[in-house]
């Protein structure tokens, strides 16, 4: 049956769980890109045997052009949507990719990646000469200021300011929100509303 390899690919994206991606199925996209050499072989023989006016074989040469398209929209829309979610991820967790994540990558991805973040740094440095932290607020703050509970022992942080403050388990602490919202992030800090 003609596309059922690229038909896979977007069934495993429909799978995966979200916040998760699955391993680059390097092996079914080589398995579609194959099938789709060999229709295009077999359009080109029939097209180039083709007698004048004889109509009879392009009906096979349509079939087939038409499981072309299908393969190359399905290996598109797999890769956009991998590039998509890592897109995503950039944004979520920052610049550096998680270990579960960053082994499901090829290596084309992997720069894509690191071409990305150098992008957006580059961007971010740009802006009005001193730069700004597009990544420093998760939501468009409605106070400077966040009071916040330390999930973990992290030990020090120390504030723009200078000021040092031991960040200990259940601790809570009245922090800018600008300087804590990368602990955040991580898991290290709640932010109490």
């Amino acid at each position: 049956m003609f596309g059922e390899k690229a038909l896979e690919l977007i069934k495993q994206l429909k799978r995966a769980r979200d916040g998760t991606l699955p391993p680059f199925d390097e092996d079914v996209i080589r398995q579609a890109l194959e099938e789709m050499r060999v229709l295009f072989e077999e359009n080109s023989k029939e097209v180039n045997a083709a007698v004048d006016g004889e109509q009879g074989l392009f009906s096979g040469v349509q079939l087939r052009h038409a499981s072309l398209e299908r393969n190359k929209r399905c290996i598109l829309a797999y890769i956009y949507h991998r590039m998509m979610k890592i897109r995503n991820f950039r944004w979520d967790v920052g610049s550096v990719l998680p270990n579960n994540i960053k082994l499901n990558l090829c290596e084309q991805e992997t720069q894509w990646f690191n071409k990305y973040n150098k992008s957006i740094a580059n961007y971010m440095k740009s802006i009005g000469g001193i730069g700004f932290d597009l990544t420093q607020h998760l939501k468009p703050p409605k106070m400077l200021y966040i009071e916040v509970r330390c999930l973990t022992d992290y030990g020090e942080f120390e504030t723009d300011d200078g000021t040092v403050i031991l960040l200990k388990k259940n601790s809570q602490h009245f922090l800018p929100r600008s300087q804590c919202e990368h602990l955040i992030r991580q898991g290290i800090l709640q932010h109490l509303i």
